[in-house]
C-alpha cells in the first residue's frame, strides 16, 4: 500500500533538506517515491534534481493554460524520484495554499499516482496557520505527519502548534502523527529536550540527525549527502532515518500542550530560565 507522508515544520528548520535526504536513502533502498512541493519557493526537489530549478504546476498553468501534460511538471530526479512543485501566486496576490489545492487536483487528473509508488511525500511551508496548508491532510492525502524540529524554543512552539493542527484533523479521519525528526542545531540537552517533548505529544522521537557540515557542502554542490558523499557518517544517519521511517508502527493521535507545559518542559532542560 502506498504510504502518504506528509513533512511539517517551522520555517528555514530544515524540512527540504531533511525531506530530500531521507527520500534518497529511501530512493536508494528501492523504494519508488513521488516528492510533492507544496512550498511557493519550489525548493523541495532542488537537490533530487541537481539544482533544475524545476517549472512549478501553477506557473505552467499561468503560462499553457489547462491543457498540459503531466511531463511538463513532473520531473525524474536522484534514484528515479518523481519530483514535483506546486509553486505558488504571484506575490502579494492571492494564496499560496490554493495554490496547493490545484496542484494535487492536477496530479491526480493527470494520473500521476501510479500504483507502483512505494511514497508520496508532500513538504509543506511552515507552521499549520491557514486551511491551504493544511490541505494535504485536511483532505485524506497525507496519511502520516512527521515534524522536523530542533531544540530551539521557536522551533517547539511552531511543532506544538502543527500538533493542534493534525489532532483536528486526525479524530475525524485516519491522519496521524508518526514522530518527531530532530535537525540538530547542537542546542545543550537538545536530544533530551526533543525526547521528552515527543513522549509528552504522545509520541516518539523517530530520529536525532546530528548536526554535521557535509549537508551544507552537499547543498552546495546540489546533491543530497548520498548522491555527493554515499560513504560519509551524515549518509548513514539519513539511512537509518529512512529505515526509522520505513518500520515505523507508531502512529498516534498527538496530545498538544497548553503553553504552560510546553514552557516547563524548557525549563526542565534549561532552555528557558
Amino acid at each position: 500500500m502506498r504510504r502518504q507522508v506528509a513533512i511539517y515544520g517551522k520555517g528555514g528548520i530544515g524540512k527540504s533538506t531533511t525531506t530530500q535526504n531521507t527520500v534518497a536513502a529511501l530512493a536508494e533502498a528501492g523504494k519508488k517515491i513521488m516528492v510533492v512541493g507544496c512550498d511557493p519557493k519550489a525548493d523541495s526537489t532542488r537537490l533530487l534534481l541537481h539544482g533544475l530549478n524545476q517549472r512549478t504546476v501553477l506557473d505552467t498553468l499561468r503560462e499553457e493554460g489547462e491543457d498540459i501534460d503531466l511531463e511538463d511538471i513532473l520531473r525524474v530526479g536522484f534514484g528515479g524520484t518523481k519530483c514535483v512543485e506546486s509553486g505558488g501566486p504571484e506575490p502579494g496576490v492571492g494564496c499560496a495554499g490554493r495554490g496547493i489545492i490545484t496542484s494535487i487536483n492536477m496530479l491526480e487528473s493527470l494520473g500521476a499516482y501510479t500504483d507502483d509508488l512505494d511514497y508520496v511525500f508532500y513538504d509543506v511551508l511552515g507552521d499549520v496557520v491557514c486551511g491551504g496548508f493544511a490541505m494535504p491532510i485536511r483532505e485524506g492525502k497525507a496519511k502520516e505527519i512527521y515534524i522536523v524540529a530542533s531544540g530551539e524554543m521557536m522551533a517547539l512552539y511552531a511543532a506544538n502548534n502543527i500538533c493542534k493542527g493534525v489532532q483536528k484533523f486526525a479524530t475525524n479521519g485516519d491522519v496521524r502523527l508518526g514522530g518527531i525528526i530532530c535537525n540538530s542545531r547542537n542546542v545543550d540537552n537538545e536530544y533530551e529536550l526533543l525526547k521528552a517533548f515527543a513522549e509528552e505529544l504522545g509520541s516518539q522521537l523517530l530520529y536525532f540527525v546530528p548536526r554535521d557540515n557535509m549537508v551544507q557542502r552537499a547543498e552546495i554542490n546540489k546533491k543530497t549527502v548520498i548522491d555527493f558523499d554515499p560513504a560519509a557518517d551524515q549518509a548513514d544517519e539519513y539511512r537509518t532515518l529512512a529505515k526509522n521511517m520505513d518500520d515505523n508502527d507508531m502512529f498516534v493521535i498527538p496530545k498538544p500542550m497548553v503553553q504552560d507545559r510546553l514552557e516547563e518542559i524548557l525549563m526542565a532542560h534549561g532552555i528557558l530560565d
